[in-house]
């Protein structure tokens, strides 16, 4: 049985896969119909790969052991990964867009260039191998979005949305080859920064999920109500005086503060405490470690 790192890496290969064969069919028709929107759009598949290695790596060095400089793990190094994706991501959109609006403005002494057949003749290509652009980008990110839930990775989630932005790219790449080629050339570099809208939405999107991973913040609402539930389900437990959660990467570690008959002794106090944090750790898969306080009731 596949573990959580042989998993990911499998769901990876997979993407880098189809991500290297739709760039080289998308780059070889944008350059060949002189489309910029498709060319445009073979970028964002290739930086795919880029972001898929990246999360590879990232995956990899999480799952290393705790040692004495890192005595909490290096689950951090996913987020870590997500931070440098999104900023990749981020230079990749700009680039895109920068293109479309220099073409743009330099359409008032010169012509824009109308992207050929070969460009659109390149989609229907795509639609006879197995369904477009679009179908296969967003069947990876059904695809990846399952893994990444599964396995609670958030590099993996990062590289799904990844796959997502990208089907929408192809969407501006489509209509823009279409529109030019129905009299309006200035809708193909148009369609490159709306593309440049897209890419940078997802990197901004990705940025913010990873810092919030990164600065210890809560478990939701919903998974602290459920640990609750869990920690007053023990007999000897009378009260919750304090719970804290802190996300770690795509681990979660806890604070708990439990209140139990003053007159117990000792021994019994601890087995009681002993057996919440097994129980919670059995119960949450995604909890590393529990820090349990006993308080007198």
């Amino acid at each position: 049985m596949e573990n959580r790192t042989q998993l990911t890496m499998r769901v990876s290969r997979y993407s880098i896969a189809a991500n290297v064969i739709l760039s080289v069919i998308k780059l070889a028709a944008g350059i060949f119909a002189r489309s910029g929107a498709m060319v445009s759009d073979a970028i964002h598949s290739a930086s795919d790969v880029v972001s898929t290695v990246i999360v590879m790596i990232g995956v990899k060095a999480s799952e290393k052991a705790s040692d004495r400089e890192h005595p909490y793990g290096h689950e951090r190094m996913e987020c870590v990964a997500a931070i440098i994706l999104s900023a990749i991501l981020m230079g990749t959109g700009l680039l895109v867009g920068w293109g479309g609006v220099r073409e743009i403005a330099s359409a008032h002494t010169a012509a824009l260039p109308v992207p050929g057949t070969a460009a659109l003749f390149a989609a229907e290509i795509l639609r006879a191998l197995g369904g477009p652009a679009i179908a296969v980008k967003e069947g990876m990110f059904w695809y990846t979005r399952h893994y990444a839930r599964k396995l609670d990775s958030e590099a993996l989630m990062a590289d799904a949305w990844h796959h997502r932005s990208d089907a929408l790219s192809s969407i501006g790449a489509f209509a823009g080859i279409a529109g030019a080629r129905l009299g309006f050339p200035v809708l193909d570099p148009l369609s490159s920064v709306v593309i440049c809208v897209f890419i940078a939405k997802a990197a901004i999107d990705i940025f913010r999920d990873a810092v919030d991973k990164m600065v210890d913040h809560s478990c939701d609402e919903a998974t602290e109500r459920a640990i609750r539930g869990c920690v007053m389900g023990h007999d000897g437990v009378e009260a919750i005086d304090l719970l804290r959660t802190r996300e770690f990467g795509n681990r979660i570690y806890i604070e708990l503060e439990i209140s139990v008959d003053g007159r117990m002794p000792l021994t019994d106090a601890h087995a009681i405490a002993e057996q919440v944090h097994n129980d919670v750790e059995a119960a949450f898969p995604q909890v590393k470690h529990i820090m349990i306080h006993i308080n007198p009731a």
